[in-house]
């Protein structure tokens, strides 16, 4: 595997108060944004204005928003393929459906070509729409980690590594819920995916991580939680910031390059990048080490490994050779007697 850092041999758990503190001021930042600013929900949610228009000639989504700013209108804008067609949305309340319509309308007439006025549509996105929406978000991300608490604890038979994984998890989509807020960024359905996204992108590492615990786990049963979970972070740390610094760089170039639609969903998935390395490094594991407690059973499956091929099994002849923790513990009772 390749290694950008050398062996490293970093005490994780004897820091973790430190790393709690650090999520607890960034969580209490969270909630004070959410409590003084509320979440800026988007059209998806809230309902608002929906005017679907074609032009005569060819007309591009970038002509379209800079015309729209210019009259101060802040919109969403839907193209569709082999056509001069585009739908606007714009939040707002269903009153003021009318005097929004003709506010795009004296922007749209700023353009070269003018719209076909009877392929003209204006609606209202009512509330009722905005709430199921929100709804259905909620459940997913509800699903979502409920079955993901259940694969962990399957995986490695262990319901605390389940736990504490998804509470990594919900740290990590918090805080960019929390970033959001702060700035008032709009939330609509794309970001829930993003939030969705980040949720994925956090427990994958978080896995990597316990699935290297158990596998240090069965080559030395008798090792202490605190140990075991330094060894397999320290052993694990290159192939994380691999990992992050590689997607960091790849969504940069989409927040950069991606253009106004992609720039949130690029903007969320910076933070989950950053949020979710520091929870699988400093907090995933040192919520495990606290809540199991040092001294305690680690509850997994720490059957020996065993690499011998297939083919030197079916040899009758053949004998296993011991590991090394095998030998230095023959070596050990050889000394006693």
């Amino acid at each position: 595997m390749m290694k950008i850092l050398p062996k490293t041999n970093i005490d994780f758990v004897g820091k973790r108060k430190i790393f709690f503190a650090i999520s607890g001021i960034l969580v209490a930042i969270g909630l004070m944004s959410i409590f003084a600013k509320g979440l800026n929900f988007g059209l998806d949610f809230t309902g608002g204005t929906m005017m679907q228009v074609e032009f005569k000639g060819e007309t591009s989504t970038h002509q379209l928003r800079e015309a729209l700013l210019d009259e101060g209108i802040e919109a969403e804008i839907q193209s569709f393929r082999n056509s001069n067609s585009f739908a606007i949305k714009v939040k707002g309340k269903q009153e003021n459906v009318n005097e929004v319509g003709t506010k795009i309308k004296t922007a749209l007439n700023k353009l070269p070509y003018q719209i076909e006025e009877n392929k003209t549509k204006l609606d209202y996105v009512g509330p009722t729409v905005g709430k199921d929406l929100r709804k259905r978000a909620v459940m997913a991300m509800v699903f979502a980690l409920f079955f993901i608490i259940i694969y962990i604890a399957f995986r490695f038979k262990n319901p605390i590594w389940g736990a504490t994984g998804v509470t990594a998890l919900l740290h990590d989509v918090f805080i960019a819920v929390g970033v959001f807020a702060l700035l008032q960024k709009e939330i609509d359905l794309i970001i829930v995916a993003a939030f969705l996204t980040i949720a994925g992108f956090s427990i994958n590492d978080t896995i990597v991580v316990f699935d290297r615990m158990r596998e240090n786990l069965k080559l030395n049963p008798k090792i202490t939680l605190k140990n075991l979970i330094n060894l397999s972070l320290n052993e694990t740390l290159s192939r994380t910031i691999i990992t992050s610094v590689t997607i960091f760089i790849a969504v940069v170039f989409v927040y950069l390059l991606g253009g106004p639609v992609l720039n949130n969903f690029a903007f969320a998935m910076l933070i989950g990048v950053v949020v979710g390395t520091y929870s699988t490094i400093a907090i995933a594991t040192s919520l495990v080490y606290s809540w199991i407690g040092e001294g305690n059973p680690i509850i997994a499956d720490s059957t020996p490994v065993d690499h011998t091929p297939k083919h030197l099994k079916d040899d009758t002849n053949y004998t296993p050779v011991e590991s090394k923790y095998a030998k230095k513990r023959g070596k050990k009772k050889k000394k006693k007697k």
